[in-house]
């Protein structure tokens, strides 16, 4: 790894962190929370990404089913995302249904995927597979960011469980089209309970 990929992630990193810090502060720390407690930032969910900007690191926080993108630093918009059906907790095992957590990259880009399009997500690291193997189980694998089936309408989509997915993390077609195109392969993605 050269310096120049160090010194970004570690400044990804630390944008999650405070962001994250941020987002989950209590509610009678004044000194964090109160702006961001009493603002609206539903606009960061309804606007489009800008022509040609380069998503660097996503942010996932499972409990608000919530996906933070961010370029140079800067929240760019915040996705509403369905989880496995399974959601509570950190994916163990294939099959459990849950998604994962922790630091992840985006490991791939797939415009023919049966879900619309996705985004690979590096799971199973090296931590998954020992934890599996020590259960005598496999990891599982093929988490992605994806759109809805194939097969699904906007209108069929409405009928869709809020977590639907068997461990991946999904949004609507439109925006996976819009995320796939300023997202490039090798960035962080950090996944939270």
């Amino acid at each position: 790894m050269n310096a120049k990929f160090g010194v970004m992630t570690t400044s990804i990193l630390l944008s999650c962190c405070l962001f994250l810090a941020t987002c989950l502060s209590k509610p009678n720390d004044k000194v964090i929370s109160a702006e961001f407690d009493n603002a609206d930032y539903s606009f960061l969910q309804k606007r489009k990404l800008k022509p040609g900007i380069l998503i660097d690191s996503i942010c996932v926080i499972k409990a608000k089913r919530e996906m933070v993108v961010f370029a140079n630093g800067i929240i760019q918009k915040i996705y509403k995302i369905a989880l496995g059906y399974n959601p509570e907790g950190k994916k163990m095992f294939e099959g459990d249904g849950k998604t994962p957590e922790g630091l992840y990259f985006i490991n791939s880009k797939n415009k023919n995927s049966i879900y619309h399009k996705n985004l690979g997500i590096s799971y199973p690291n090296t931590i998954d597979r020992a934890n599996a193997a020590m259960h005598h189980k496999s990891p599982g694998g093929d988490i992605k960011i994806h759109g809805w089936p194939n097969c699904y309408t906007e209108e069929k989509a409405k009928f869709l469980a809020p977590d639907w997915t068997i461990g991946c993390i999904a949004i609507s077609n439109d925006e996976i089209d819009e995320l796939f195109e300023a997202t490039e392969t090798n960035i962080p993605i950090l996944i939270k309970p």
